[in-house]
């Protein structure tokens, strides 16, 4: 199974690396697989490498739903 994240790209740097954001947090993302992307489009980031463009709805969806789980689980440990 493959997981891949919505995050946003904040800077692009040379050689089709760039840097993304998600929670806070930058990673170095690789654009190779997406050269069209810019800084403000969302993609989606798995393994290091940006391998679709999001629009920004669908990312946000997305991230809602993950923060959701993240509160179920969270909520799930602390009964246990």
């Amino acid at each position: 199974m493959c997981l891949s994240i919505p995050v946003k790209i904040v800077r692009i740097g040379e050689n089709g690396e760039a840097e993304a954001e998600i929670g806070g947090v930058r990673r170095p993302v690789s654009l190779t697989f997406v050269p069209e992307a810019r800084v403000g489009d969302y993609v989606l980031m798995h393994v290091g490498y940006a391998i679709q463009r999001l629009d920004e709805t669908a990312a946000q969806e997305t991230l809602a739903l993950l923060a959701e789980a993240a509160q179920i689980d969270a909520a799930e440990v602390q009964d246990q």
